[in-house]
């Protein structure tokens, strides 16, 4: 579909409405408006910008998609009609292409489509989990309910998968402190100590032979340390997005020191907190299943859930088709299989979240208080040798009557 600005004039009010819709054509644009009794003024096909700016513009985040689907919940569940809900959260919308995408989804809706089908035009936006709650929703008749299951699962998604970013911010920022010594040190410091054993005729101690080495390049070539690095950058994120690499990324993060015990218990807390939520919703354990391996982050550990549902659909319970996998933790298939024998599956799946959310922010906690020491000795070390590689030299120069 393409986008149209409009200028037209609302015959209920006789007032002139300046806004956005989407339609096949122009022609599409004038009857869709003149559907909701609008006379159109003006209609021109809207041209699409690009740049930065453009793309920060056309950002959907969690926050205003979690906004959107809760005032979409509160009109249903007032018992408003669903395209008089759509239109009003549409103008409450700040956000220009929630906006935007908005209309489309009126223009569907009111086109004959489900609610469902008119979201999943927008897969970027509105991931498979979402759909497949808001299908759920339909068919059961509590769309409203479903709604808020689909905003509860996106502000716990975005609030653990922050934590999980807040405890590698730290360790990111001593790093970079770091490297901004060490090359101020190399830039400013070393050359000096070099043009003063150059004047004193004096040979460099080994240590200190390598710094300046490492500053004449870092000063004369910066510009080809730069070009490596990006380039370095550029293939790594090509890399990782093929199969080979992104499956490398994944293994590192479920077996890296200290931070892979972190990443095991964010997988099983997002494993239970959204199959828990599509079960609740009365999704089918299969298609539980197959959402859950697209929203869980990890190809290695949706591997592992695919292969568990393959188990299933031959007739084993999910407990025991989890419990061989090497990634699951052992609480997930125990939970779960009491889950099996009460028939409360999603409930015990809800518990599971719980502990492992907990479990997350306890091991955040922990790694944060022991990686704290281990930066700063590593940034002492970092800065205490290059200080002491400058001032040893220069001691020795004035123990040797050099200066």
């Amino acid at each position: 579909m393409l986008t149209f600005s409009y200028t037209a004039k609302d015959t209920a009010s006789n007032k002139t409405v300046k806004a956005t819709v989407q339609a096949e054509s122009e022609r599409a644009a004038a009857k869709l408006l003149m559907g909701r009794n609008l006379v159109p003024l003006e209609i021109k096909p809207e041209v699409e910008g690009g740049g930065v700016l453009a793309a920060v513009q056309n950002h959907v985040g969690t926050k205003d998609r979690v906004v959107f689907t809760r005032q979409l919940a509160t009109l249903i569940n007032a018992g408003l009609p669903l395209a008089q809900s759509l239109h009003t959260v549409q103008e409450q919308t700040d956000n220009k292409k929630l906006k935007v995408v908005a209309q489309d989804i009126i223009a569907s809706v009111e086109g004959g489509s489900n609610l469902a089908g008119a979201f999943a035009k927008h897969p970027k936006v509105f991931g498979e989990l979402f759909i497949a709650l808001v299908a759920s929703g339909e068919v059961s008749g509590t769309l409203d309910k479903s709604l808020e299951r689909v905003a509860d699962q996106q502000e716990k998604d975005a609030e653990i998968a922050g934590k999980v970013k807040g405890a590698m911010v730290y360790p990111a920022i001593v790093l970079s402190v770091i490297l901004a010594v060490i090359i101020f040190m190399l830039t400013t410091v070393v050359p000096q100590i070099d043009k003063l054993y150059g004047s004193l005729h004096k040979e460099l101690p080994i240590l200190t032979a390598i710094m300046v080495t490492a500053a004449n390049f870092l000063i004369h070539f910066w510009w080809l340390l730069i070009i490596v690095v990006g380039l370095a950058i550029f293939f790594f994120r090509r890399w990782v997005t093929t199969t080979s690499g992104r499956r490398f990324v994944d293994t590192m993060k479920l077996n890296v020191p200290v931070f892979g015990v972190m990443f095991r218990k964010l997988y099983m807390a997002r494993l239970n907190r959204t199959g828990e939520t599509l079960l609740a919703s009365g999704v089918p354990m299969l298609e539980m299943m197959r959402i859950t391996s697209k929203a869980i982050g990890n190809t290695i550990v949706a591997e592992e859930i695919t292969r568990a549902s393959e188990k299933v659909k031959s007739g084993k319970p999910l407990s025991s088709s989890l419990k061989s996998e090497p990634y699951i933790l052992p609480l997930v298939p125990q939970m779960i299989s009491i889950g099996e024998q009460s028939g409360q599956i999603d409930s015990m799946m809800a518990k599971a979240a719980t502990f492992y959310e907990n479990e997350l922010d306890n091991t955040i906690r922990s790694i944060s208080t022991a990686i704290e020491p281990i930066l700063m000795v590593v940034l002492a070390v970092v800065a205490g040798g290059m200080v002491g590689a400058i001032l040893i030299p220069i001691y020795g120069l004035i123990g040797a009557g050099g200066i």
